[in-house]
């Protein structure tokens, strides 16, 4: 009998009448727990405990509140290897991959104990006597936060640790798709120390549930703060609710992200790197390359070396095989919507070169290993002929899939890179220092790569994309900062009487003119 869990909303376990199941992504049979499915007074009292909380964790001085955020991290550091295989079973995600997302996390909690040490604001001199200036970080209140299935621990980190070092508090609605991680890291959170209130824990789907009902809370003035991880669709949404109430959303949306690999470019390095940038995760990373931009000269040499390496990927249940390049769909539903490209491909003429839908018993790759009927597998599929103008070039198809894509050159691999409207990451093989600058200073996208795949966060870079890929905001790094503190300008007077800046300020007068000329 699986464990049935409850919401953490101040600090208590909150049941609902409605529950939902989370099973294993790669045994459909396993189910790792069942869900509340959190009502709009559920969640609105979430945000009522987090308003309460403020007050308290605001005033909580920094270094103290940074002090907690290390304890997360140590926290985290000592249950990596059981919450990197919990990722691994809920979510189907590889355990070197998953290991490796559960150290993004204890990474991005050692940055921000520090930050707490380093809020700084500025003292700058006035133009009036004995008076001072200064600046200050304050927290914005209470940050509603939605974070996707297929980072369930990294992505969450980037938004729940900066913004409770900056002395925010927290509603988080994880993803449908992998309550059981968020509710471990929060419980991990909780013994580290952060008071009850401060972070709190709603469960339930998105649409016209838990998660909507997050986002209205804007309209209430409930929330003051909102970070959300998905699609650019509701994205968009969000940023229009947000917008209305005056407040800067953090979005980290969807990518349909060019590689670009020129003439001289390394080609085992770069067939390497082109396969982990397309299959990793089984496609299901908004940082997939979603376009291979290959230099006509070495079109087919690289087609040929890449399509041997697709041959011989190895797929299957990481829980099982750890060798595996990539698992099982995350459920059903991201199945469906990646074997709907078929038909979008087919359908605008594009070629396919390898690939046939999902794995099944009598449709399998040679690399595939155990038994499909399990969970949702889909064929490594490769396409070319494929051109700006098709919907196969132009959406996020977020699964096991890549397209081909010849252009002669670097400046037509840059126009043909820009021409989506994602702009998440990019990546290019070269050795040529004059073309490596010319991608890196033309290219429309938030990250680049040179000679690596366009996948990778680290926790001191800033993370986040351009055009139809966010709003400009970033996670991680000093510069997340800005996403979760508001500037206080104090003017502190000591002169004790009136002094008026621009009408009063002594400005000195100047001398007579001086004809230098005349002085030699």
């Amino acid at each position: 009998m699986a464990r049935t869990y409850a919401h953490r909303i101040g600090g208590r376990d909150v049941a609902s009448d409605a529950t939902f199941e989370s099973r294993n992504s790669s045994r459909h049979d396993d189910v790792v727990g069942v869900f509340p499915e959190a009502d709009l007074a559920q969640v609105r009292a979430a945000c009522d405990a987090a308003n309460d909380a403020f007050p308290a964790w605001s005033a909580l001085p920094a270094p103290i509140r940074g002090e907690l955020i290390g304890t997360i991290g140590r926290a985290l550091q000592r249950e990596k290897e059981t919450l990197s295989r919990l990722v691994s079973r809920e979510m189907g995600k590889t355990l070197k991959e998953a290991r490796g997302e559960v150290q993004e996390a204890i990474d991005t909690c050692a940055f921000f104990q520090s930050e707490g040490r380093r809020l700084y604001g500025q003292t700058v001199p006035s133009e009036m006597p004995n008076k001072e200036l200064a600046t200050y970080r304050r927290p914005l209140g209470v940050v509603g936060i939605v974070t996707a299935g297929n980072f369930p621990v990294a992505v969450p980190s980037w938004k729940i640790v900066p913004a409770l070092v900056t002395g925010n508090t927290i509603v988080w609605k994880p993803s449908e798709d992998a309550p059981a991680v968020a509710y471990a890291f929060v419980k991990l959170i909780e013994e580290a120390g952060v008071p009850a209130g401060v972070v709190n824990l709603v469960f339930g789907g998105g649409k016209d549930a838990a998660g909507q009902h997050l986002i209205g809370m804007m309209d209430e003035g409930r929330v003051h703060k909102f970070a959300f991880t998905g699609s650019t669709g509701v994205g968009r949404e969000v940023g229009a609710i947000a917008g209305r109430n005056l407040l800067h959303p953090t979005l980290e949306l969807g990518g349909k992200n060019p590689l670009v690999i020129l003439r001289d470019a390394d080609l085992d390095n770069a067939v390497h790197g082109a396969l982990f940038s397309a299959f990793g995760t089984g496609g299901q990373r908004c940082t997939s390359a979603g376009n291979i931009l290959i230099d006509a000269p070495i079109y087919d040499a690289f087609k040929e070396r890449f399509l041997a390496a697709v041959r011989d990927v190895k797929i299957g249940d990481p829980g099982v095989h750890e060798d595996v390049l990539y698992g099982p769909f995350i459920n059903r539903r991201f199945f469906e919507r990646w074997e709907e490209h078929y038909a979008w491909a087919e359908a605008d003429g594009a070629t396919k070169l390898y690939g046939e839908g999902r794995i099944t018993e009598g449709n399998a790759p040679a690399g595939w290993v155990g038994d499909p009927t399990t969970a949702y597998y889909g064929w490594p599929t490769v396409w070319e002929g494929v051109t700006p103008d098709m919907r196969q070039f132009q959406e996020e198809i977020f699964g096991p899939t890549i397209n081909l894509v010849k252009v002669d050159g670097v400046d037509e691999a840059i126009r043909t890179a820009n021409a989506v409207d994602y702009g998440l990451s990019s990546a290019i093989y070269t050795q040529n220092r004059e073309w490596a600058y010319a991608f890196k200073s033309r290219i429309e996208a938030g990250m680049t790569s040179i000679n690596n795949t366009t996948n990778g966060a680290e926790a001191h870079m800033p993370f986040g994309g351009t055009k139809g890929s966010g709003n400009g905001t970033r996670e991680s790094g000093m510069w997340v900062l800005e996403a979760y503190t508001w500037w206080h300008g104090v003017n502190d007077d000591v002169s004790g009487t009136l002094q008026l800046a621009q009408m009063d300020t002594g400005y000195v007068e100047p001398g007579d003119p001086v004809d230098v000329g005349a002085l030699f």
